[in-house]
């Protein structure tokens, strides 16, 4: 079977041991892509969840086994961790091979702009109020997932795809666009402070493509929810793709397209000496 071949890859918020992760839709997109270079943006693992209820079925063995497989064929993983997984923070000054941990990481694109992915839980404090206010975001969250995985059990029994009601609740309360549009700033604060030319996260389960101030915000969204992930191609182009039943592309951006605009030179071939003289 054929692979999808992209230059980058990006994906956040799989939230393995948790069980509203979307892993057959995971495992599925992990045997049909590869990349020269895969940076996992946190949430991998659930450390939360696990401490909570213990979920570890055999599929979330696999798609660990089927990523460090990719390592070891020669796709660079960098790995940063988020909130979910930040015990794996302390481990990061050690070289696991396979694997480079990181807290944040620029990626030069193929035109040499600079791209910094980073989980994004350092902005929690200037999206939310109190710490009380989390934690109703939190308990709110559980139900809509609750609510959307029983929703999309029917779904499956009566042959429908996959379609996501927690993002189309969220995307209709008010506090929660004010709450995104906090993130994306503060996201986009910290690439001009960095200097640098746009910004991956994750962490707040919204995929979403938005340039400002000449600044490109990319969020790779979740395998919760959304099941997105971001693509670079060989010439740049970044597209943010949906993967369920079958492959959506969300959105995409040309800002770091490879340029090939200049013009053909055609180099005539000398005559031969032979060809003149005839």
């Amino acid at each position: 079977m054929g692979k999808n071949a992209y230059r980058t890859l990006w994906l956040s918020d799989i939230h393995l041991g948790n069980r509203d992760c979307k892993v057959d839709y995971l495992l599925d997109f992990l045997t049909r892509h590869q990349a020269d270079t895969l940076i996992l943006v946190g949430d991998i693992v659930d450390l939360w969840s696990l401490k909570s209820r213990y979920h570890w079925p055999e599929s979330h063995t696999r798609v660990i086994r089927l990523l460090l497989e990719q390592a070891e064929a020669g796709c660079r993983i960098v790995y940063i961790p988020g909130n979910h997984d930040e015990a794996v923070r302390k481990f990061i000054q050690f070289n696991s091979g396979n694997v480079e941990l990181a807290h944040r990481y620029v990626h030069t694109s193929a035109n040499g702009q600079r791209i910094l992915a980073l989980h994004g839980d350092e902005f929690d404090s200037l999206v939310c109020h109190s710490k009380l206010t989390s934690l109703l975001g939190d308990l709110g969250y559980d139900l809509l997932l609750f609510m959307n995985r029983w929703l999309n059990v029917y779904r499956r029994i009566t042959k429908q795809p996959y379609w996501s009601l927690a993002s189309y609740l969220k995307a209709r309360v008010e506090k929660a666009n004010v709450a995104i549009a906090r993130f994306r700033h503060a996201a986009i604060t910290m690439a001009k402070h960095k200097d640098v030319d746009a910004i991956v996260c994750g962490h707040i389960h919204h995929p979403e493509i938005r340039e400002e101030d000449d600044i490109l915000y990319l969020n790779d969204g979740d395998w919760i929810e959304n099941c997105t992930f971001l693509a670079e191609h060989h010439d740049g182009v970044i597209e943010l793709i949906r993967w369920t039943e079958q492959a959506e592309l969300l959105d995409s951006s040309d800002k770091f397209r490879v340029k090939r605009d200049t013009p053909m030179v055609i180099i005539e071939k000398p005559q031969r000496q032979a060809d003149r003289v005839a």
